[in-house]
């Protein structure tokens, strides 16, 4: 993307992102004010917050999100379902599942394609899309394509580069590398890491659709002071 950015499109490129494990329920509260305000495009808050998030959000074109198997991947597929078909009831429509990484690592790629397409079926059911979190912190250049290529031939509708909690996050070099991997009807979604309109600026440039960031409200201001 090389257009130049209005502060509006950068604020719909953002999931604001709230998954630590110490926010309170005020904290949900004012960050979800702060989504309202600038109009991103989803909060990604955590599962039992959903139902609160939800109805915080009504009535606004930001999306309530959560996050499945959520940050190691390695929940049983079973159980990412339930948390998928839970998420929805509760009022989701973006759900960012994380791949079962181990499972990637070691070539088992019919369970990782199955298991992104089980939770996928179950988004989908539930009129819900669903973003794939490969984790590229761990994997090769090599696994980052193929994790890619197993979630589309799975169903998803993007690919994101990191939980936030591994060694590194988004870097513009993997998500140029996630844009090739998958076919235009896949998009790809940035988050790890970036707290600066450059950061943002230099993901877009190289193919994010979608950034997941904390830091929202700092990078909006430099958005109004810049662009």
């Amino acid at each position: 993307m090389s257009s130049k950015p209005t502060p509006n499109d950068i604020a719909r490129m953002l999931d604001h992102s709230m998954l630590q494990p110490w926010l309170t329920e005020e904290d949900i509260r004012k960050g979800c004010a702060v989504a309202v305000k600038y109009n991103t495009a989803a909060v990604c808050a955590r599962p039992g917050d959903m139902k609160l998030v939800t109805e915080l959000l009504k009535g606004t074109d930001v999306k309530p999100c959560t996050v499945i198997g959520f940050p190691h991947g390695a929940h049983l597929t079973a159980v990412k379902v339930y948390e998928a078909e839970q998420a929805v009831l509760d009022g989701c429509r973006e759900l960012d599942m994380v791949i079962n990484i181990g499972r990637m690592k070691a070539g088992d790629y019919d369970f990782v394609e199955n298991d992104i397409r089980a939770v996928a079926e179950a988004a989908h059911r539930g009129g819900a899309i669903l973003k794939v979190i490969i984790e590229t912190c761990y994997l090769t250049d090599g696994e980052k394509t193929k994790a890619c290529q197993l979630s589309e031939a799975a169903g998803a509708d993007f690919v994101k580069t990191s939980t936030g909690y591994g060694s590194h996050g988004a870097t513009p070099e993997d998500v140029a590398l996630m844009r090739a991997a998958v076919s235009g009807g896949v998009k790809v979604k940035a988050a790890g890491g970036m707290r600066t309109l450059d950061a943002i600026l230099a993901v877009r440039e190289a193919g994010a659709d979608r950034c997941g960031v904390s830091a929202t409200e700092a990078i909006m201001k430099e958005a109004f002071e810049r662009l």
